[in-house]
């Protein structure tokens, strides 16, 4: 059994992490702290976890307590509070999974550009994995630090990966329009301009939001060379879920048919628990992924022009899910561990 603590436990993120851990036969949740007033019993912050956890989430990280109870500790915090906490933890020879942005970014400079934060732990930033088991799983299965991926790049990579992997589009063309549930903002920023989320729909950081250099990073690490695509987020007016929809030109010298591109997805992600390729002429929506640990995508191609459409989860395959899958890898689980329908 692996002992498992949660920090940010109060958040979006770390509530679902709960709630799927208390589902995994192999784990057991020992520690839980959050920026919370005081210590108080987890159910009485979530009472829907009443009679099936009983522990005391700390208003104060307790790093000997965590020492001595956990084997792994998943870091649900905001961007540019995980780096005070990861060097702490890996000294103590603690596994680490960081839900945050602090280590996603290979080149620091870029996340102190977009994040507005200097870089506090180098050394660990270089040390960490990339999450994302679809591309990376056996550098997963051996990591001891997983940087998890961000939501908008985990439905955007998934989308784009088996068309740049087998070198058939214009790299420069990509266009992604992405729309997400107002859950994406995290429980403190959402309670505080509900009235301007419900019944709206905007598009916001439009070309300049900080997931745009993760997907960068990814893209231009898949294609071996240096990409930057036109990002455009959206907020809707529900609470969870991503989709986005992609724009790409193939390469001249290439041209597809929806059913072959199709038939590569599938066969890309033929091993792939999580990723469900639509049938030609079929599409994502949100309904059909929410609550689930699937990236859904659907293809259209008419000769130059490709369409794609990824749909997630931004809580589940987008964070807590996508986090717990990296969990399962790192200790040899099942992959789908704890992973059902939530």
């Amino acid at each position: 059994m692996v002992k498992v603590g949660i920090l940010g436990a109060s958040g979006y993120a770390g509530e679902k992490l709960i709630e799927i851990l208390l589902r995994h036969p192999k784990v057991k949740i020992t520690y839980l702290a959050a920026k919370i007033e005081k210590s108080e019993n987890i159910s009485h912050i979530y009472p829907h976890f009443a009679g099936k956890i009983d522990l005391v989430c700390e208003n104060v990280p307790d790093l000997e307590k965590i020492a001595g109870t956990c084997d792994l500790v998943f870091l649900a915090l905001p961007h540019t509070v995980s780096m005070d906490f990861v060097p702490l933890l890996l000294q103590k020879n603690i596994k680490v999974i960081d839900l945050s942005a602090d280590y996603r970014l290979k080149d620091t400079a870029l996340y102190e550009k977009w994040y507005a934060q200097i870089h506090k732990d180098k050394k660990n930033n270089r040390l960490s994995v990339y999450g994302l088991p679809e591309l990376y799983r056996q550098a997963v299965k051996k990591a001891e630090f997983i940087a998890n991926p961000g939501c908008y790049p985990t439905a955007a990579v998934l989308g784009i990966a088996p068309l740049l992997k087998k070198k058939l589009i214009a790299p420069e063309s990509v266009i992604i329009d992405a729309k997400s549930g107002y859950s994406g903002a995290g429980r403190e920023r959402v309670e505080k301009g509900k009235n301007e989320i419900l019944n709206n729909f905007k598009a916001y950081k439009v070309n300049m939001h900080q997931h745009a250099p993760e997907i960068n990073q990814e893209l231009s690490r898949l294609a071996g060379k240096s990409i930057e695509v036109v990002f455009v987020p959206h907020l809707l007016p529900v609470e969870v879920g991503i989709l986005e929809t992609i724009y790409i030109k193939a390469k001249s010298s290439v041209r597809l048919t929806s059913a072959k591109s199709v038939e590569l997805y599938k066969k890309f992600y033929k091993d792939e628990p999580f990723v469900r390729i639509k049938e030609e002429g079929h599409f994502p929506q949100l309904s059909e992924v929410v609550g689930t640990n699937f990236c859904d995508i659907g293809i259209k191609a008419d000769g130059c022009n490709i369409i794609i459409i990824s749909a997630i989860d931004n809580l589940i395959k987008g964070a807590s899910g996508q986090a717990v899958q990296n969990m399962n890898i790192m200790y040899g689980f099942e992959e789908e561990a704890g992973l059902g329908r939530i």
